[in-house]
């Protein structure tokens, strides 16, 4: 496995996994259990938008993960005009990111609601989604030697091997480069000659109510757990 990139929100990364497992981890990342606003009771709303669409936007909204949050409690109460902000949200759990508009009042109008939230996953509805994952081959891509200097200007940081008049760059960063090498071929009227690696490069991103690495181990946790249980219920029947 070689680390590519890794911060709080996001984790990228080349390893040798077969597509099939990577693609299981992938679609277990909605069986992570993640707190979201659940009912919103809206006691006064002069915005120009519908109850149900603040709702949906309340709901949607990433708020902060831990031990007490599914018994938490969330309060909005605004009667300046401007944007109302997650900001404006109060109460626990925390909401992960400030600064996402809800509605706009005018002077003289007024928005308030309570809320409640719950423990869900992102297969029952997208607002207890932590985040997404995808992958992609690792490759190399062998062109003219002509074309160097070009591969080079457009990807500074480039592993490019030189090989009998011809160069051979491995795509296995976070920036794609397959499709912009075979581009620069076309130009010219010239092909490159791509062949996959042994690899998928994985990019795992988080919405901010886990960071992007734990997200990938509850992924993979949650699938073990279900897995044994697979096995249990077949020793069973057998």
């Amino acid at each position: 496995m070689k680390l590519i990139e890794k911060t709080k929100d996001q984790l990228v990364f080349a390893a040798e996994i077969d597509e099939s497992i990577a693609n299981a981890i992938r679609r277990y990342i909605g069986q992570i259990p993640i707190i979201a606003v659940d009912e919103l009771e809206i006691s006064r709303n002069d915005s120009p938008l519908y109850d149900e669409t603040i709702a949906h936007r309340v709901g949607l909204i990433p708020l902060k993960m831990d031990k007490s949050a599914e018994k938490g409690k969330l309060k909005l109460n605004v009667k300046r005009d401007g944007f109302v902000y997650s900001s404006d949200i109060k109460g626990h759990p925390e909401v992960v990111y400030k600064t996402i508009p809800i509605t706009m009042l005018d002077k003289g109008q007024e928005l308030e609601f309570t809320a409640t939230v719950k423990l869900g996953k992102g297969v029952e509805h997208a607002k207890f989604s932590p985040g997404i994952m995808f992958y992609r081959d690792a490759t190399e891509i062998t062109m003219d030697r002509e074309f160097l200097d070009e591969v080079k200007k457009i990807f500074p940081g480039a592993e490019i091997k030189e090989k009998a008049g011809k160069i051979v760059i491995i795509d296995d960063k976070k920036r794609e480069m397959t499709d912009v090498c075979e581009g620069i071929c076309i130009k010219k009227k010239k092909k490159a000659e791509i062949t996959k690696k042994n690899e998928l490069v994985i990019t795992i991103e988080s919405f901010g109510q886990l960071d992007a690495k734990d997200m990938f181990k509850e992924a993979i946790d949650v699938l073990k757990k279900d897995l044994a249980s697979v096995e249990k219920a077949i020793d069973k029947a057998l």
